[in-house]
């Protein structure tokens, strides 16, 4: 019986902890921090071994095969040793993908990624196909594949989870755009990153296609110096492509095989802002390619309630509109939510810094934006870069003190935006925990 060792009790890791036992694998799960409950609970009915708040590396190292939960750096000592070992290290995307029996739609990129896979599920299921989405987002795709393989699964993938594949190969990827982010896990190299991401397309073959930006030159600098036998489709809001999608008289339109075909006016998509009409491009290429009809893409489009914690109007009071964008992780995402706002801002930003270039933002803010609110612990960067802009400048460590010092600031017609453009670990879980206390913060004014 083969040893399966899988680093990390969360999602991803009992997920593939309970695959794995069902394809005849000796598993043995170990977190170096602790695992929750219901995971505990689960490990243990399916009779799987498991430590936590420690690594004994005498068991890890008797491993035939590793499953690394994407959270883990590979600096990390445990890692080292099993690399040393010659054991190889997989992703849990890369382990499911061999017991799932339908071909996947994988999608990555710095931003909209979490949008474009939950509009693409959106458009299969209502086109009647029998789709899930998974990876990045939700339940995990091998806890998934233990229960449905033969579904098509639609996976939302981080450059992390794409570090440790082999052979996984979706039949359709989707690059959303490619901008600086998670630099400290890339030695800070952003090469060493677009690479990361574009192993979403190393193993596809001449039946499978990539979906891209074609305004994006992170990604077309790439693809001109690099090979991929998938089939290009690009997709375009600046001009009129000869294949993929583009705007033409203001209605999102794509050329496949040479067949024009109209899917719908851009003020019709349910979600507003340049960014989302390209994430409906890459939606509505893909649906097509998965043959589903215009008309149930057009529906799906207009009918799509968006992401939780990406732009999400919270609530209007007293005239100001309260906006929860708390997945801006990074700076691109806060440029598009600062892009897509008409009115002017509050903006609440801060947290963990991952190497950011604020520099992009300066023309926006200068437009826009009237105050700014830092939440985090170390903010010399947002203040050193804006502090000459923006007149108000304000620093606090609690979201309930935030969101009151901006209902102070704001006047009738202003927007509040929680868009960090960091990571939330300094004080918060993680971004879902930020988004719901400023939430919470909003609703208790």
């Amino acid at each position: 019986m083969k040893k399966l060792v899988i680093l990390g009790g969360g999602e991803s890791g009992v997920g593939t902890a309970i695959l794995a036992a069902q394809q005849g694998f000796d598993v043995f799960v170990s977190d170096y921090g602790s695992i929750g409950e219901d995971y505990q609970r689960l490990l243990t009915q399916n009779h799987i071994e498991w430590e936590e708040k420690q690594h004994t590396l005498a068991k890890i190292l008797q491993a035939d095969l590793v499953v690394k939960s994407p959270g883990i750096p590979n600096e990390v000592n445990v890692v080292k040793k099993i690399r040393e070992q010659g054991i190889d290290i997989v992703s849990e995307i890369e382990f499911a993908f061999r017991y799932n029996t339908q071909p996947t739609i994988g999608i990555t990129g710095s931003n909209g990624k979490t949008t474009t896979t939950m509009w693409i599920e959106h458009i299969l299921k209502n086109g009647g196909l029998n789709a899930a989405a998974a990876g990045n987002i939700g339940d995990s795709y091998a806890g998934q594949v233990a229960k449905t393989p033969d579904k098509l699964y639609v996976l939302e993938l981080s450059s992390f989870q794409l570090d440790d594949i082999r052979d996984y190969a979706p039949h359709i990827a989707v690059i959303t755009n490619i901008t600086p982010d998670h630099l400290d896990r890339y030695n800070h190299q952003f090469e060493n990153y677009v690479n990361a991401k574009f192993n979403i397309t190393k193993n596809q073959s001449d039946k499978d296609y990539l979906i891209y930006d074609a305004d994006d030159s992170v990604i077309t600098d790439w693809l001109n110096k690099h090979q991929t036998k998938a089939n290009l489709l690009p997709f375009s809001t600046k001009k009129i492509l000869t294949k993929g999608a583009y705007i033409k008289d203001n209605t999102i339109t794509t050329m496949i095989n040479n067949q024009e075909q109209t899917i719908i006016a851009t003020d019709e998509i349910a979600v507003g802002g340049k960014h989302n009409q390209k994430n409906a491009m890459a939606a509505s290429l893909a649906a097509q390619l998965m043959r589903v009809r215009n008309k149930t893409i057009r529906e799906s489009l207009s009918n799509f309630s968006g992401a939780p914690h990406r732009l999400e109007k919270v609530a209007r009071i007293r005239k100001v509109q309260y906006i929860n964008d708390s997945k801006a992780t990074n700076v691109n995402a806060t440029y598009f939510a600062l892009e897509s706002v008409n009115a002017p801002v509050i903006w609440i930003a801060g947290g963990v810094d991952k190497g950011n270039d604020y520099d992009e933002l300066l023309p926006f803010v200068n437009e826009k934006v009237k105050a700014i609110i830092c939440l985090g612990i170390d903010n010399e960067k947002l203040k050193n870069t804006f502090g000459r802009i923006v007149d108000v400048i304000l620093e606090t460590t609690s979201m309930d003190e935030a969101v009151k010092i901006a209902s102070k600031i704001a006047e009738e017609g202003d927007q509040v935006l929680l868009s960090p453009a960091c990571a939330s670990f300094d004080l918060f879980e993680n971004y879902q925990d930020r988004g719901n206390q400023f939430k919470r913060a909003v609703s208790n004014l």
